[in-house]
């Protein structure tokens, strides 16, 4: 039995950049509006725009998440003191990619002609990104630290030794 694979239970999931968190709470507020704002006036094309936005951030990073870039000009304009704590950007990355995968299935509805069906999952992604601007928790930001998504992180192989 090799040592790596009974240390890597312990190693910490990688966090990338630091970032503020008060920045990707405002970004879920301003996806929250964007989304509402679709579905009153049956937008649909508005929810491809913010699909892309969440999967390009995260593709690329936080700082490329045009929901959140206008944060740092808030929060000077405003005179709001930094953060006093830092984040990780992959949770929030994470985070960002399943909520672009819910939106992407309400697109496909969407273009199968299935409207009413198709806000069902804008509905979720609105519920989760309300609870996120609202009290700071991120479920898929929690999801990140399962690893589910990542069984080689577990140390437990599917191999026989």
């Amino acid at each position: 039995m090799s040592s790596s694979s009974a240390t890597s239970d312990t190693t910490p999931p990688p966090q990338g950049r630091l970032i503020d968190p008060r920045g990707h709470r405002f970004g879920a507020g301003v996806s929250v509006v964007l989304l509402t704002l679709a579905y009153l006036l049956n937008l649909p094309v508005v929810v491809g725009a913010v699909a892309v936005a969440l999967a390009v951030s995260a593709i690329f990073g936080t700082r490329y998440s045009a929901l959140g870039r206008p944060w740092p000009y808030v929060r000077r304009a405003l005179n709001i003191a930094p953060p006093k704590e830092l984040e990780g950007e992959y949770p929030p990355r994470f985070a960002q990619a399943l909520g672009s995968v819910v939106l992407a299935v309400a697109i496909v509805l969407f273009l199968v002609g299935e409207a009413t069906l198709a806000w069902l999952p804008v509905g979720l992604v609105v519920g989760l990104q309300t609870l996120l601007a609202v009290t700071g928790f991120c479920l898929g930001c929690r999801l990140y630290f399962l690893r589910w998504w990542r069984p080689w992180r577990t140390g437990k192989s599917s191999l026989a030794s």
